[in-house]
């Protein structure tokens, strides 16, 4: 029943629901694209100190926001006059119905009754028209726009963490290689020197030196030839 009623009664302000449509359309893209705005600002103006980028991204925000300031404002503006329209007639079009009845029929259905039909009922119709053409539109256009401006951030900082993972992994690897030739120089160097810390190792672990015929001789060469290397 509601919703002939709204079809019928609102057909003749097509063309300000329209242009509802139109504006809250330009207000929600608006206002969807500030965080964006906000978000290069801090990005490419104020890490790198570039103070002209700022004050000209600062004058674009602005500029979007006074569009969507005046698109909502429109948009609030047709849609209270569309409902303000739709309970005019709707209320007249009542009136002159209940003009038509009988006392036997105003009897039946009562003064208190019409009354509240004529008054509060229209009222709440024309409320339903009014938060429809503010919230109802809206939030659909505000729902898809959301979900793809996410999507499109989501697929920048997945980039952007490729790119920085392809770096560090590159940087890891050139780490693995330096630290790798640092240990293997170092194992160069201390190779000749376990062999004479082996050789005195031998002649510490006799109990009498003269016992091993030329086992402390042995011992001095090689730390000798350790010395030399």
């Amino acid at each position: 029943m509601l919703v002939p009623l709204l079809r019928q009664r609102l057909t003749p302000y097509r063309s300000w629901l329209v242009a509802v449509v139109a504006l809250q359309f330009v207000g929600v893209l608006a206002m969807l694209y500030l965080p964006s705005l906000n978000a290069s600002i801090i990005d490419d103006g104020v890490v790198p100190g570039d103070t002209a980028l700022i004050w000209r991204l600062g004058g674009v925000m602005l500029a979007v926001s006074c569009v969507q300031i005046v698109c909502s404002v429109g948009a609030a503006w047709f849609g209270a006059r569309t409902a303000t329209a739709f309970g005019r007639d709707l209320r007249r079009d009542l009136f002159q119905r209940v003009g038509t009845f009988s006392t036997r029929e105003v009897q039946e259905l009562g003064a208190p009754s019409l009354i509240t039909r004529t008054t509060n009922d229209v009222q709440q119709v024309q409320m339903l028209v009014v938060m429809t053409c503010l919230i109802a539109v809206s939030s659909p256009i505000m729902m898809v726009g959301g979900v793809l401006m996410a999507l499109r951030e989501d697929l920048v900082v997945e980039g952007q963490q490729d790119a920085v993972g392809g770096e560090v992994h590159v940087g890891l690897e050139v780490a693995v290689a330096q630290l790798h030739g640092v240990l293997e120089g170092r194992q160069g160097v201390l190779q000749p020197l376990d062999l004479g810390v082996v050789g005195a190792a031998a002649v510490g672990e006799g109990d009498d030196p003269a016992a091993a015929p030329g086992g402390t001789g042995r011992a001095h060469v090689e730390v000798g030839m350790a010395r030399h290397r």
